[in-house]
């Protein structure tokens, strides 16, 4: 089944997905953007626009190799990216959509937006887990999105803040490009533009928080959902100034001399030489991410007013620290932070509750997943996919019959995973003997 719908910007043709009963509209370019340009709203297209195939994912180091090969990012390779086929391109920003196949304009159903992690520098949209979110069978019009990576969207030059008046962070505004696009054409497929909800893991939790910190985003969505990275979104970011100072290096041992020599080069060679300067220039391991530019970053910028879902695995990257950080985030705040600690040992391995495992359980995406999955694991997704759908419906996980989640008063926190949902306070020594022998599982 196929489904033709009229958007602001013309018209739109989806298709089916294998979950029942929802209609995918793949690949919609959202913006458009120059190398180290700021994005620019794509507010018309000619004739039919085909949403049926995903578009390309911004160029990432896995471009440039093979990632069958590459020991030091198999793990993440073979849980999210083995079997499938991915393009690469300057040109990449496009969204995707997920509908209740019988939804109409005038439905106002509540809207998902994810930001896919990475470390700023790696993934897309359309990995396996986040294929066919279960979500849209729940009431939820779903949305996960593309950014630029890496020297794509996070160099700076002082060139580049003469020509534009001001540089870097290409990638986080091409995340409020995309907000801005569901705001004028979200209900067209059936979704209400004031009920967006915006969620993120590691990089893409980080990308949240500073969305929520940034007053460009005011009026944009609602709520807030930050995984493993919630708390940390400045911890990163340096000032323009040191990273023009980097990135004029780069330039050099580029061989470019000018900017427009610089932004000619092509992809595979610029990731080369900004590789190569990481080692070779210090602080160079600090590129490639945000910075703080005005609009974000700023230390006492106030966090917008709404509810907050987040939390972290119990062997995560660094556990405790990033733990404390999302406790941290609702402190002696008005707003309600749902905290929560997800320890299910996945099966398969032995490598544990490992960073980003969650997400298979929040997209209700298990299906794809190669491990051998068991009955526990159906019914921890669908307890998590029924506290995350009331979230984004309310403000308020909580609902069906589900166990009470309450906000976090600094020490209990839900704990997800082994067992039943229960408020308690995990164990902290677990979590701090787990960032000491963990497994290193590079994304």
């Amino acid at each position: 089944m196929e489904k033709l719908i009229q958007t602001p910007c013309g018209p739109i043709q989806g298709c089916v997905c294998p979950r029942p009963g929802v209609i995918a509209f793949k690949g919609i370019r959202y913006a458009t953007a120059g190398r180290w340009e700021y994005p620019k709203l794509v507010t018309s297209w000619e004739g039919v626009y085909d949403a049926t195939a995903y578009g390309h994912c911004s160029y990432q180091p896995r471009a440039f190799y093979d990632e069958e090969q590459n020991e030091k990012k198999y793990f993440y390779y073979n849980e999210f990216r083995k079997g499938r086929t991915y393009t690469y391109s300057e040109d990449c920003l496009f969204l995707n959509i997920w509908i209740p196949e019988d939804a109409k304009p005038d439905d106002r159903l509540p809207v998902l937006v994810y930001i896919h992690g990475g470390g700023y520098t790696g993934g897309c949209g359309h990995e396996r887990h986040f294929e066919d979110p279960v979500w849209a069978q729940r009431g939820i019009i779903g949305v996960t999105i593309n950014y630029r990576l890496g020297p794509m969207g996070f160099a700076c030059l002082p060139e580049l803040a003469e020509e534009a008046g001001h540089t870097g962070n290409y990638g986080l505004y091409d995340q409020i490009a995309a907000l801005h696009w569901v705001q004028d054409n979200i209900a067209s497929f059936g979704g209400d533009p004031e009920k967006v909800t915006i969620m993120g893991q590691s990089a893409g939790a980080m990308s949240v928080q500073n969305l929520c910190q940034c007053a460009l985003t005011d009026g944009l969505f609602r709520a807030a959902v930050m995984s493993s990275g919630g708390g940390a979104g400045t911890m990163l970011m340096g000032s323009v100034e040191k990273a023009c100072e980097f990135w004029k290096q780069v330039m050099a041992l580029s061989g470019c001399e000018t900017l427009a020599q610089f932004r000619a080069l092509e992809p595979e060679k610029l990731f080369e030489v900004w590789t190569r300067a990481k080692k070779e220039i210090k602080g160079g391991g600090m590129s490639g991410v945000p910075v703080k530019d005005g609009d974000f970053g700023a230390k006492d910028a106030p966090k917008k007013n709404i509810p907050y879902l987040s939390g972290t695995t119990s062997h995560d990257m660094m556990p405790p620290i990033l733990f404390s950080m999302t406790k941290a985030w609702g402190k002696g705040e008005a707003f309600p932070n749902y905290v929560w600690y997800f320890d299910r040992m996945l099966p398969g391995d032995d490598c544990g509750a490992w960073h980003s495992s969650d997400l298979w359980y929040w997209f209700g995406t298990l299906d794809n997943c190669w491990r051998p999955m068991e009955y526990t694991d159906q019914k921890r997704s669908e307890q998590m996919v029924g506290y995350l759908c009331n979230f984004v419906k309310t403000g308020d996980p909580n609902g069906q019959s589900l166990p009470k989640w309450e906000p976090c008063d600094g020490k209990r926190v839900l704990c997800l995973g082994q067992n039943d949902p229960e408020m308690k306070k995990p164990p902290m020594g677990k979590m701090l003997v787990t960032m000491l022998t963990n497994k290193a599982v590079g994304e």
